[in-house]
């Protein structure tokens, strides 16, 4: 069995990956509307809920297989749209129109599908304890939706205030939670 308060800290542990990507992303687009903020925080805790549940099902017969991978995609992912802030960073004002909002569209996706990865081995684990998992994946869907939030409007004041050079910062701090990912799980 597993505690209430256990459970708490599994889902702010699986949510820091969000919350870091929630700020780099605000300061990234500076102003953030509360329509992007729900956008953001909601697809975040959502993904971050359903993950766990789908390893839950999934069980521990694919564990193996998946755990060699689920690193890896999430580095890619979080270089790749790293990549491209610092890439947006260096454009010209003019172009500032043209900015790809990480809040719609693909980019959501995959920084939802990029910072959840991990809650997949959550649900693997939980599965091989027989753990129901409604309750914790609705905690950590949660707690990771209300961090996302608290990310998004930390991170827009910041980018507000010192303006487009944070956007380059935001790009490297993608890729560093990326190189984390890769190395906590390679060592």
């Amino acid at each position: 069995m597993i505690s209430l308060i256990e459970i708490i800290i599994i889902a702010i542990g699986l949510s820091m990956d969000a919350f870091a990507v929630s700020i780099a992303c605000s300061i990234s687009l500076q102003k953030v509307s509360s329509r992007q903020i729900f956008r953001f925080s909601f697809h975040f805790g959502l993904f971050q809920a359903l993950m766990p549940v789908l390893g839950w099902f999934a069980g521990q017969s694919a564990q193996s297989y998946i755990s060699r991978w689920d690193h890896w995609v999430a580095f890619f992912l979080l270089t790749f749209i790293g990549l491209k802030a610092i890439h947006d960073s260096r454009k010209a004002n003019d172009l500032e129109l043209n900015r790809k909002d990480p809040t719609k569209g693909v980019s959501l996706v995959l920084l939802s599908i990029a910072t959840s990865i991990d809650a997949l081995a959550v649900g693997f684990s939980l599965s091989a304890l027989n753990i129901n998992i409604i309750k914790p994946a609705i905690i950590i869907g949660c707690i990771t939706g209300i961090l996302s939030m608290s990310g998004m409007i930390g991170g827009s004041k910041i980018g507000y205030r010192f303006g487009k050079s944070v956007e380059l910062i935001g790009g490297l701090i993608l890729i560093g939670i990326g190189l984390k990912v890769l190395i906590s799980h390679m060592f």
